[in-house]
Formats: C-alpha cells, sequence, structure tokens
C-alpha cells in the first residue's frame, strides 16, 4: 500500500511541476483516457495469471 500511495504522491507533484512549466499532461486529458490504461494494465495482470 505504501508504494501507491508513494507512487500517487510523486505522479501528484510531477502533475504540478507540468501545469507550472506549462507542459502539456504526458498522460490522457479525460477520466475516460486514464480508465482506459487501467483497464490494459488489469488486462495484461489477468492474462499473466491465466496464461502464467
Amino acid at each position: 500500500m505504501r508504494e501507491v500511495i508513494m507512487t500517487t504522491l510523486a505522479g501528484f507533484l510531477i502533475g504540478v511541476l507540468f501545469a507550472k512549466l506549462k507542459l502539456p499532461v504526458p498522460a490522457p486529458p479525460t477520466l475516460a483516457g486514464v480508465m482506459g490504461i487501467v483497464g490494459l494494465f488489469l488486462g495484461y495482470v489477468a492474462a499473466a495469471k491465466y496464461f502464467g
């Protein structure tokens, strides 16, 4: 759980930095896009467990 909290905090801080520097976000700018990435990750984990 600590890993999840630390990576979330790191992502938040990097997001703040990108906003401050007026750089485009290196991720989908919508919740649907982010959920697509989450779905891709979950599919990969499921396939890795299923296929070994």
